[in-house]
């Protein structure tokens, strides 16, 4: 039997991973190494020798292997990263749950305080510490002890510690308060009565004129003396030219007759007249003349009172009619007299009521009450020019 010779193919080593190729490959189907040169066997040998001896050995894998791995990976470091956090970084302890933070309410904005006034000082009683009291036999009960001692019975079960019922027996020890004594009120700006009556009271102030009496200026304005006197702080009946004097018209006597209501209504009673006194004179210093009367009561609505001034001195008279609804009227300084004679200027009131317009859209008025009396006074008007020197 003839036997056959063995291939006498050549190979070659990849000097990279050692992978053994045909003697014709360029390329390492393996690790892809490329073949460039052809070394000698020997030189191949020795270079392959000293490759395996510095490198590791190249592991190629395919794209689905590479992301599986980096999946795991992943999972693996989360897996860590949980445990590490459970267990704490530092002692090994598991950590405290962090408590979720309670949601506040937001505070409403509040106005600033008031500044307040610092308190007016009021005085304190003192307390006295209670006495020391034996109970006897004729002590029949706390009622008759807090009697005796001018306390509540109250205060002998609170400051001895007693049951509601107070039982005493004969012999015993008690603590007996002394009263409370009450303090007096601060003292306040309040007016005394008399003061506040006399501060309320309607007042005419008058300065007294020659010929004037006590008795005089009391009639006239319907006063007492007395009133008067008391008033002014007066202890006779003399009073002298300049004086001054406050005519209380709160203290005139009553009219006779019946008692008026607080609304009279029509027709009214004749006004008092006040101010001027009758025959009062006016100089050149006196530039406003004002007349003054009492109230005849509540007017209602278009109603007012008539005042009616004429000059009886001019050549022709004069008068001046208007209608107020006060008690006073000042007179127009153009109704002042033009020249140096003292005029006598005559006045009175009348309560009227308006009953209708005329054409013009004036109201209409008529009489609603008594005429009043009748006043006078002097008026002087201008001084006299003096004579030009030549």
């Amino acid at each position: 039997m003839n036997q056959e010779p063995i291939s006498s193919n050549k190979t070659k080593v990849c000097p990279t991973c050692g992978t053994r190729l045909s003697e014709n490959a360029t390329r390492c189907l393996v690790c892809g190494t490329e073949f460039n040169a052809q070394p000698g066997p020997k030189a191949v040998k020795k270079t392959q020798k000293s490759v395996q001896a510095s490198r590791m050995p190249e592991i190629t894998l395919s794209l689905p292997a590479a992301v599986g791995i980096l999946a795991v990976v992943i999972i693996v470091a989360a897996a860590i990263m949980f445990f590490v956090l459970r267990t704490g970084a530092g002692g090994g302890s598991p950590l405290t749950p962090a408590e979720s933070p309670t949601p506040t309410i937001t505070p409403t904005a509040s106005q600033p305080p008031t500044a307040t006034l610092p308190s007016t000082d009021i005085p304190t009683a003192t307390p006295i510490p209670p006495r020391d009291y034996t109970v006897s036999a004729g002590d029949g009960s706390c009622s008759q002890i807090a009697f005796n001692f001018g306390i509540s019975v109250q205060s002998i079960i609170f400051e001895n510690n007693l049951p509601s019922t107070c039982p005493i027996s004969v012999g015993q020890k008690l603590k007996i308060p002394y009263p409370t004594p009450t303090i007096a009120p601060p003292a306040t700006s309040t007016a005394l009565p008399v003061d506040a009556t006399k501060n309320a009271c309607e007042t005419v102030p008058i300065t007294v004129q020659d010929g004037d009496t006590l008795s005089s200026i009391a009639a006239n304005y319907a006063v007492s003396m007395d009133a008067i006197m008391t008033f002014n702080g007066l202890t006779t009946t003399n009073v002298f030219v300049g004086n001054s004097l406050l005519i209380p018209l709160c203290m005139r006597a009553a009219t006779p007759g019946p008692t008026p209501t607080a609304t009279i209504p029509p027709p009214y009673p004749a006004s008092n007249l006040l101010l001027p006194a009758d025959g009062a004179a006016f100089t050149l210093a006196n530039d406003v003349v004002t007349l003054q009367w009492a109230s005849v009561g509540v007017l209602r609505n278009g109603e007012a009172y008539q005042v009616t001034v004429e000059d009886v001195t001019a050549d022709q008279t004069r008068r001046q009619t208007d209608y107020v609804a006060d008690t006073k009227y000042i007179i127009p300084t153009a109704f002042r007299p033009k020249d140096n004679v003292a005029h006598v200027l005559r006045w009175w009131i009348t309560p009227v009521r308006q009953s209708g317009s005329d054409d013009q859209g004036q109201p209409i008025w008529v009489a609603s009450g008594a005429v009043s009396e009748k006043r006078v006074f002097t008026w002087v008007g201008v001084a006299v020019a003096g004579t030009p020197v030549p």
